[in-house]
């Protein structure tokens, strides 16, 4: 039931698209279109290291702050996407403002520099028709001076949603403080637009705070459609939703955690789409990797920092769906843990999620103040760092035009040969993996033509990037895959070759892949799993393309055994392998 409602609700977004997208603030119309002087936001204490920058911002982020506007959303008792926008004390109305203040406050510390906007659209959600997503931006000043890295000015888009709610979609009137829900990523991205305000980067950073999320994602959809409308550059989009609770709930959408009570404040979710080879998976490595090589040293409590197969969790959805559904690179920021599968509708669940039991905390001792909470403030401000390292990082603007090949050399080394375009200079960064979404190999050359060791035997993604002077990788490219034979095997693949499903042993989740030399003369394939009695669990269609073709297999949480899957072509049985479920 709750699949069929996400589904339409995203239906019912389309259908009645949003019009009149306009930012209310001519100012951030220009900026985040690149027509402005530059000049007129130079800082006049320049703060743009990028290592300088990651160095601080564990001490900069304040757990305080981010627990001061946690109780400040809770004082509005809702912000319902179409709650009451007349009273100054309570609803979406009276939130909004205070958030957009926030901001003007934020800039008034740092020269004027951060501009706040709301953007506005028309659209009929639950018999309102006009709404405002809170926006504020910090414009990039890209290096002039720079003959390698003149790159279009770009965005980078650090968002949350700021609506609540209860059970019914459209109630307005219940209390929906929304803590977790989303009120943890807003003090996410009301804290970083605080402490980002101070630094400078080549690309801009859009802060947001959107409306319409729990109706549809429709706050997000208009920022998207307004991008595309405008040609904006947009770099990336990190989405933080439900990014601050610790504590698992007796349900929560699959991928899940553990069950109820399990406590998990060190580590977060990476959400993005596709499977093994996408270029939003390539996003989620590219978070990954700036954190572990230019944060986690300045950290006091190491996070884990988990890349999920799926875009989202079963049957759910957030606010960075609809920029990937645009083409633009996307992601997902999440909690280990979950309070609840939003299943509110379900007389048997008890959960906090979309009820008016998502507070910030209980009074345990009836003094009077909160000594309990459900949102971590230190576990909040851990993830703030990652996105904020995430985005100085993105911001340098790196440029990424740069093409390459490669070709086996030998039974244990291939070789990779680099080029490109404009931008197609050294030094290089080549990365390859084969069993797990995280990259096994790093390697740095300046050379166009590189030798790398390999494992024969296995297949390996590889993709590249380059360094700045200041040594900060630009995104990497795709992901080329080339399978790895032995000294006595033919040294070209041929025909249709089905993979181990990975991970394996597995819970929940796992992908299955087939490489496609040869295309067959049927588009069409099919994965059909079957347990050790031979009965069909689960059949998924697949599309046949010359190359990886990946399909996601979810058998459910705490499932367990041994089943088998094969690859069906022309009603053929083309390959069958085994893969094992192991339950937490």
């Amino acid at each position: 039931m709750k699949k069929l409602a996400f589904l339409l609700s995203l239906l019912s977004s389309t259908a009645f698209a949003q019009t009149n997208i306009h930012f209310a603030n001519p100012e951030v119309t220009d900026i985040v279109a690149g027509d402005f002087d530059e000049a007129d936001y130079e800082p006049s204490n320049v703060f743009d290291d990028p290592h300088a920058i990651a160095a601080e911002l564990t001490n900069r982020i304040n757990p305080d702050s981010l627990k001061s506007y946690l109780e400040k959303m809770s004082s509005f008792e809702t912000r319902h996407t179409s709650s009451d926008t007349m009273s100054s004390t309570r609803g979406m109305g009276a939130a909004r403002t205070w958030a957009l203040n926030k901001f003007d406050q934020f800039s008034a510390q740092n020269e004027n520099r951060l501009i706040s906007s709301y953007l506005q659209f028309d659209e009929n959600i639950c018999d309102v028709t006009r709404h405002k997503n809170i926006v504020a931006v910090l414009p990039g000043i890209p290096n002039i001076d720079s003959v390698i890295d003149p790159f279009p000015h770009s965005v980078v888009f650090i968002e949350a949603h700021f609506d609540s709610r209860c059970n019914t979609s459209c109630d307005t009137g219940c209390v929906a403080n929304g803590m977790e829900d989303n009120g943890s990523g807003s003090a996410l991205v009301l804290e970083l637009a605080r402490i980002m305000s101070k630094y400078k980067f080549k690309s801009t950073i859009l802060f947001m705070l959107t409306t319409g999320e729990e109706q549809g994602l429709n706050g997000s959809n208009a920022m998207a459609q307004y991008c595309e409308d405008n040609n904006i550059n947009v770099r990336a989009v990190l989405n933080n939703d439900v990014i601050g609770g610790i504590t698992c709930g007796e349900t929560s959408s699959p991928p899940s955690c553990p069950g109820l009570n399990d406590i998990d404040s060190t580590q977060v979710r990476f959400f993005s789409a596709g499977i093994f080879n996408s270029r939003y998976k390539q996003l989620t490595r590219y978070v990954k990797l700036q954190y572990k090589e230019e944060l986690e040293e300045h950290v006091k409590v190491p996070m884990d920092l988990t890349i999920m197969n799926a875009e989202d969790r079963t049957g759910r959805g957030g606010d960075h769906i609809p920029f990937r559904q645009r083409g633009y690179l996307a992601m997902r920021f999440t909690s280990a843990n979950e309070h609840g599968d939003a299943g509110t509708a379900d007389t048997n669940y008890h959960d906090r999620q979309h009820t008016s039991d998502d507070i910030l905390g209980v009074d345990t001792d009836n003094d009077g103040d909160l000594d309990s909470f459900y949102v971590d403030f230190n576990y909040l401000a851990r993830n703030a760092a990652i996105n904020a390292n995430a985005a100085t990082m993105l911001a340098q603007d790196v440029c990424s035009d740069l093409g390459f090949e490669v070709v086996q050399k030998n039974w244990h080394q291939v070789t990779v040969q680099i080029g490109g375009d404009w931008c197609a200079e050294g030094p290089f960064r080549i990365a390859y993996r084969t069993e797990t979404n995280d990259w096994d190999t790093l390697v740095t050359t300046d050379q166009y033509s590189t030798d790398v060791e390999v494992t024969p035997g296995n297949i390996h993604f590889f993709s590249v990037c380059r360094l700045n002077s200041e040594g900060i990788e630009s995104l990497f490219t795709g992901e080329q895959f080339i399978d790895i034979v032995g000294v006595d095997e033919p040294n070209f693949g041929s025909g249709i070759k089905l993979l181990q499903n990975k991970p394996n042993p597995f819970d929940e989740t796992t992908s299955i892949s087939y490489i496609v030399y040869d295309m067959p003369q049927n588009s069409q394939a099919t994965i059909v799993v079957r347990g050790v009695n031979g009965r069909i669990v689960s059949s998924i269609k697949s599309k046949v393309q010359p190359g990886v073709n990946e399909v996601l297999y979810d058998h459910g949480y705490g499932q367990q055994g041994t089943f088998f899957y094969s690859l069906m072509i022309d009603g053929k049985e083309l390959a069958t392998k085994k893969m094992v479920f192991v339950a937490n």
